[in-house]
């Protein structure tokens, strides 16, 4: 990530509709300088398509004891989707984990917006860590009421082969 994808990144969030703050990204660009995460920015025709972060170590969920790497924001832009983008960002972000770990984690939400990301990481083979599904930051129990919104996880998983 450089300075300059700060206000990128915002820009193609707002041209699809969507909010997203700056101070979410320049909080990225000082996690990246600290070396608390890595931010993989993508590019296409000069335009900055999506990105995608991992943590080297989970925060929140069921990886979090294991000190697994965490993919932890993945977005490729609406009108940058089913150009490859989504597997070249992914494909270096495994390789870039595989280097310290031979496991790869990622929470991703039930809701329908979520649906082509749910799609594409049971494509590469990330599988359900068994815990069911979590709710702000909590396993959720049998018959206990939730809302569909991105608090609503399902944690997966990937082992890295050589």
């Amino acid at each position: 990530m450089k300075k300059e994808d700060i206000i990128n990144l915002k820009k193609g969030f707002e041209n699809q509709g969507w909010h997203r703050s700056t101070e979410l990204f320049e909080s990225y660009f000082l996690d990246q300088k600290q070396k608390n995460r890595f931010v993989i920015v993508a590019e296409y025709e000069g335009f900055v398509a999506g990105y995608v972060t991992l943590l080297e170590h989970a925060k929140n969920g069921p990886f979090s004891e294991k000190k697994y790497p965490e993919i932890s924001d993945f977005n490729v832009f609406i009108k940058y989707q089913n150009k490859g983008i989504g597997d070249k960002l992914l494909n270096y972000c495994e390789k870039l984990a595989h280097s310290f770990s031979k496991v790869i984690t990622l929470g991703v939400g039930l809701h329908e917006g979520y649906g082509p990301a749910q799609r594409l990481y049971i494509k590469r083979g990330y599988i359900p860590d068994g815990s069911g599904v979590w709710y702000k930051d909590e396993p959720l129990a049998m018959n206990a009421s939730c809302k569909n919104s991105d608090d609503l996880v399902l944690y997966l998983s990937k082992r890295m082969t050589d």
